[in-house]
């Protein structure tokens, strides 16, 4: 069934392309009824407005809390046009129909944002009145269309104007809107469950809901081809999203192929200078920073060879022709980078299985929430941005680094971030030599980053993202070749692990910052 609008209620918080809107449904013979600000916006705009107050015989009243709840208002929109009964009470108690409700909402979210909001404005931003309409047009999308988005405002005339308005694509907005009402009543559940006594709002709230949505991109199964699995954003989190990646070129991606390009791509980010990431199975296997790009991926690709056949590469920089034909050299599963030019997607193409991903950012995320999903809950942080300031650090040891084993030390305690705990990093004129991840104890990961790194790592310098408990771990550092370790301190025989990197003649730099990834 195919919509008719006669008349239209408006009245929008978010006044974006809303006087174009109504002034294209008034010269279609649309009469609008609206309220407040939006009226005598509209009003001055040169539109035909009647107001609510007007059309209910109610004014505005309570410093505007009461302005649409009226039974003229909701019965105009409620109203089922096809039951004879509240046809007949519509007419009974001289109701007009509503066949269009265009509201927003107040800000809520962006008031409680400003540092120097007080309770009582927070409670005046919350709406009452407009959710009441935008649930109620949505429940009789039968015969009402609602739109809350400005952006829907093109599609909803070019639909009218084709006579394509069905229940179809009222049903889509009506489904928007109710997650329109949804996001504005958890931020209002969030924003006061997480308030103290005196007005100062804690970390977490006490109850926390979160709207995700799901993406377009679509998963054949998640981790294992026996599990479903889809990809859903976060429009709250901050800075950089996967979501808001481009698929290029190839296959759609897979559930670990969404994974891994993030993992790669936050590493890649938190350097300023051109990087290059490879990461198999969420860890890094090859980083490599410096010019040009090729000698770089070359670099990273080399650093553990066998292990970067069928990984994700990223890149912090738009990719280049030179590279790409490198990569082109060997099976990647997928390549991530702010950008490709002409030429690198002309020489990729020919790889059809490769997927290629246009991040919109190189930038690192600054703030935001880490999830964790354990059984029977949702463990929640503050999301790891920390990026270390040399000048916090402190050497302990009597022999001092070199500016050398300083930038060594620096490259591998980044990458070192973003390798699963327990993590050893040994690095040598920017690039990772061996990555000992994910192991039950320190010494093991030293272990399996030397054995990576073969005779290469003589003289290199070493990341561990948690203090060593004992100074068998400074053994094993030296055992393997370290010239320099850094690590955060605070074991309680920090003493006992100085001495030995002391007796070993290793330069030794406290950071008193923990980087455990689980």
């Amino acid at each position: 069934m195919t919509a008719t609008i006669s008349r239209a209620l408006i009245s929008v918080s978010d006044k974006t392309g809303i006087e174009d809107f109504a002034r294209r449904l008034n010269a279609a013979g649309v009469e609008i009824l609206s309220t407040g600000g939006t009226a005598r916006l509209l009003r001055e705009a040169g539109i035909a407005v009647r107001d609510v107050s007007d059309y209910t015989g109610f004014p505005e009243m309570m410093d505007g809390r009461v302005k649409t709840l009226n039974p003229k208002v909701h019965g105009g929109i409620l109203a089922r046009r096809d039951v004879p009964e509240d046809v007949a009470a519509m007419r009974e108690h001289g109701i007009e129909p509503i066949d269009m409700v265009v509201v927003n909402l107040y800000p809520f979210r962006e008031t409680v944002a400003r540092p120097d909001c007080t309770v009582d404005e927070a409670i005046e931003n919350i709406d009452i009145g407009g959710p009441c309409m935008v649930r109620a047009a949505a429940k009789n999308h039968r015969f009402v269309t609602v739109v809350v988005d400005p952006s829907d405002y093109d599609l909803v005339l070019e639909a009218i104007e084709r006579g394509e308005l069905d229940e179809s694509r009222r049903r889509a907005l009506a489904v928007k809107a109710f997650a329109h009402t949804a996001a504005y009543d958890a931020a209002i559940c969030n924003h006061f469950s997480a308030l103290n006594a005196d007005g100062t709002t804690r970390p977490f709230p006490d109850i926390l809901t979160r709207q995700f949505i799901k993406t377009a991109h679509e998963l054949r199964y998640g981790e294992n081809p026996h599990q479903q699995g889809a990809f859903y954003a976060d429009p709250e989190d901050v800075g950089f999203s996967m979501a808001d990646c481009e698929l290029l070129q190839g296959k759609p991606l897979s559930y670990n192929n969404i994974a891994d390009a993030d993992a790669a791509f936050a590493l890649a980010r938190d350097f300023a200078e051109p990087a290059v990431v490879i990461v198999k199975h969420a860890n890094p296997c090859g980083v490599a920073v410096g010019e040009p790009q090729e000698d770089a991926y070359l670099r990273a690709r080399a650093a553990d060879s066998i292990s970067a056949f069928g990984g994700i590469a990223a890149f912090n920089r738009p990719l280049l022709a030179d590279a790409a034909r490198r990569i082109a050299e060997t099976f990647m599963e997928v390549v991530i980078a702010p950008g490709f030019s002409d030429e690198a997607r002309e020489i990729l193409a020919a790889k059809k299985n490769l997927r290629l991903l246009a991040a919109p950012s190189a930038e690192p995320n600054a703030g935001g929430w880490d999830f964790k999903r354990v059984s029977g809950g949702l463990l929640v942080q503050e999301r790891d941005a920390h990026l270390l300031d040399r000048a916090a650090c402190k050497v302990v040891t009597r022999r001092q680094p070199t500016e050398e084993e300083w930038r060594d030390m620096l490259f591998a305690w980044t990458v070192a971030k973003h390798v699963k705990s327990n993590a050893i990093v040994f690095a040598r004129d920017g690039v990772t030599l061996g990555v000992g991840a994910g192991q039950m104890n320190r010494v093991n990961s030293t272990r399996i980053a030397a054995h990576h790194g073969g005779e290469a790592i003589q003289g290199s310098a070493v990341a561990s993202d948690a203090f060593f408990p004992f100074r068998d771990g400074v053994d094993a550092l030296a055992e393997a070749g370290a010239a320099a370790v850094i690590q955060p301190g605070g074991s309680i025989r920090d003493e006992e692990v100085i001495a030995a990197a002391d007796e070993h003649g290793i330069a030794m730099v406290f950071t008193g910052v923990r980087h455990f990834r689980h």
